[in-house]
């Protein structure tokens, strides 16, 4: 497809593992009229993105990965991110979905043209036009700088976790590092070693579990190659294994209490200074906040050239960073750890309905939520994936992917079998989801008393799955027609005319 055919039937918005599942979809399902629109210069999202050192998932590798392609040279069963990254492209060539991606094409703002029944997509390198949209932005797409007084003013380094500068050597600096969660328990023992001296800015303790990745020998990955059932078992065993995980989170017990003994003793083990074990150990139950991973985080804050401040920061100057309490800290270079914009991504923005809308109007207006996790009200042929309630705390995202991929292709199926030109989730619909979302995360653990980037703005659990992925993919089998409001091919031909 050339650049000067600027109509497609579907517009991939992103080409990390959501677009690219998506792409794989399409083509398997017959239908190649797609671009995949990408503001970078490579496939992979997250993991292109995300680079820093010790960088790597905490999902094992069997489950982290495609179903339809599977990897039985993963190196370590929780793969660093260069490893999942080299994965990313190697499947993005052989399934053929590089002719299809425009790289450096960022999308700028799309808009729903109710009379044409179609979105009118602007990019950096001109206007597209599509039936239908997949937001496939991702929910750790968008960095968050923090907003601390002075910030603009430092005239050292700064840099976030998401957007790491190689080229910036922090050897033997004064380095500070502002966040202390899933990115920055990797990144501190990363670079621990050969800073000069580090001061890392705690506001609260996550829980810290021991990471029980290991090299995957030669022979497991000669058995996997040989025998690829083999490998799918192990998959399902891993998959099963953490449904059940998934249970104890659910009902805030059992799991729970696991967890907080391993954390706890994680904590003994790995410290020895009675003030510092005090400071990391957390204040709220295991799961409300994302659990964590690592062998070497609390050694490395246990170090003699570290330092870890929970005093709070007041305002950033050119050359330091001033505490609440009034303790100026020299420092060279800055390192956020800060996470991202996840239920208030600035994507949202750029989606406009018929009525010049945003999807964070829309929100503002309702609930952020989308029906089986895909769709908006009002937003007519646009599907968000992952969406609203599709992140997962236990498991592989790449599950829910798939599932979300699956039920968007039986839709447009019935589409076309009903001759309809758009589908629009109805807004009595979108509600009672959100009803029920909000029933069932309320006896979990996540709505337990912390505060997390799990929550909206108005407090509400809007990122998580409120159960088990197996429950979310029975849901997702079938497509039922009554629930959105719909037009026919024939009545938009007949408003064109």
């Amino acid at each position: 497809m050339s650049d000067k055919q600027r109509h497609v039937h579907t517009a991939i918005v992103g080409a990390g593992f959501s677009g690219m599942g998506m792409a794989v979809g399409l083509l398997e399902a017959g239908r190649s009229d797609f671009v995949i629109l990408e503001r970078a210069a490579s496939v992979g999202g997250t993991w292109r993105d995300n680079s820093y050192p010790n960088c790597r998932c905490d999902v094992p590798s069997h489950l982290y990965s495609f179903s339809f392609a599977p990897n039985p040279d993963w190196p370590e069963t929780y793969s660093p991110a260069g490893e999942i990254h080299a994965y990313q492209r190697r499947v993005a060539e052989e399934k053929g979905l590089i002719p299809h991606i425009r790289f450096g094409h960022e999308v700028l703002g799309a808009d729903w043209d109710d009379d044409a029944s179609l979105w009118r997509i602007e990019t950096n390198h001109g206007s597209w036009t599509a039936d239908f949209v997949v937001g496939a932005f991702g929910l750790l797409a968008e960095p968050v700088t923090p907003d601390i007084p002075g910030i603009d003013t430092f005239e050292g380094t700064i840099m976030h976790s998401a957007r790491w500068d190689h080229d910036h050597d922090l050897t033997g600096e004064r380095v500070a590092v502002i966040g202390t969660g899933a990115s920055a328990i990797q990144f501190v023992p990363g670079i621990q070693p050969t800073v000069g001296h580090m001061t890392v800015f705690q506001r609260t303790a996550p829980w810290v579990l021991p990471h029980r990745n290991r090299r995957i020998t030669k022979i497991e990955r000669a058995i996997y190659r040989r025998f690829p059932s083999v490998q799918r078992l192990v998959r399902n065993a891993v998959y099963y294994s953490r449904e059940l995980v998934a249970a104890g989170m659910i009902r805030n017990k059992g799991v729970t209490e696991g967890a907080k003994k391993q954390g706890l003793a994680h904590i003994s083990k790995s410290i020895t200074d009675p003030e510092l074990k005090a400071k990391v150990t957390p204040e709220f139950a295991p799961f409300c906040k994302r659990i964590l991973l690592s062998d070497d985080y609390y050694t490395a804050l246990d170090s003699a050239n570290v330092d870890l401040n929970v005093d709070g920061i007041a305002e950033i100057r050119a050359n330091s960073i001033v505490t609440r309490t009034g303790e100026e800290i020299e420092v060279d270079s800055i390192v956020l750890g800060t996470g991202f914009h996840v239920t208030d991504s600035p994507m949202m923005e750029r989606f406009r309905n018929a009525e010049g809308h945003s999807i964070t109007d829309a929100c503002d207006k309702s609930r952020l939520g989308a029906y089986n996790g895909t769709v908006i009200p009002t937003f007519p042929n646009l599907f968000v994936i992952p969406g609203p309630n599709t992140g997962i705390g236990h498991t592989s995202l790449i599950v829910m992917i798939e599932a979300q991929v699956g039920w968007v292709l039986k839709l447009v199926e019935a589409m076309e079998q009903r001759r309809l030109a758009s589908v629009e989730v109805k807004q009595a619909v979108h509600d009672d989801w959100c009803d029920l979302m909000d029933a069932k995360t309320e006896p979990t653990v996540w709505n337990s008393g912390c505060s997390s980037w799990y929550l909206d703005k108005d407090g509400r659990n809007s990122t998580l799955w409120p159960g088990l992925t197996t429950e979310f993919r029975k849901r997702l089998r079938t497509v039922d027609l009554t629930q959105f409001e719909t037009a026919s091919i024939t009545t938009v031909a007949a408003a064109a005319d």
